[in-house]
């Protein structure tokens, strides 16, 4: 397996060895120990699949207290999956990081806890995993608006299809210190 740091620490990429021949391929998409050893220290309890047609954008998530660590995978199709730090007193506040997840690259991301998290669908529909640290809390969720100019993200889209709560997410700068999670030294 190979690992792909990127400029938060913490966020990583991950591209799993592919075992192929004449009738397919093979590949773990998770083993406890080898993921421990890469530093992903998360116990995953929850499992979640999405389904979404071409032009959807899913984000920006993520849960707060109670936040959840995530290891995500595109199953069938192509996406521009995002990440955002989001955590106070992190160097790294607002700065986000790009990459296309597809089922033909086969890679996958690890998302700590304290980040959000969203991506556009590329493909005619996209199959997404999420393997998650902590439950889901609907009590704890919480959200970023996509396209919030201060983060500049580059998605390759204007006018993408939301849900209703996305397309209605403050800003970062506009989110309550209360509902953001807090950098932990480390």
């Amino acid at each position: 397996m190979k690992i792909l740091r990127t400029d938060i620490k913490g966020v990583l990429i991950l591209e799993p060895d592919v075992f192929s021949d004449d009738r397919g391929f093979f590949l773990e998409t998770y083993h406890k120990v080898k993921y421990r050893g890469l530093g992903i220290p998360v116990e995953f309890v929850q499992d979640n699949l999405s389904f979404s047609r071409a032009g959807t954008l899913r984000g920006l998530h993520y849960q707060h207290p109670h936040g959840q660590a995530k290891l995500v995978q595109v199953l069938a199709g192509h996406v521009y999956d995002v990440t955002v730090d989001v955590r106070k007193g992190s160097k790294n506040f607002g700065q986000w990081v790009g990459v296309h997840l597809s089922d033909a690259n086969k890679l996958q991301v690890y998302i700590p806890d304290g980040f959000a998290h969203g991506f556009y669908v590329l493909s005619e529909t996209a199959l997404f995993s999420y393997k998650c640290s902590d439950m889901y809390a609907p009590e704890c969720e919480r959200g970023v608006l996509w396209s919030d100019p201060d983060l500049g993200i580059e998605w390759p889209v204007k006018e993408p299809i939301l849900s209703e709560k996305d397309a209605k997410y403050p800003r970062l700068k506009d989110v309550e210190v209360v509902r953001l999670p807090k950098y932990k030294n480390g």
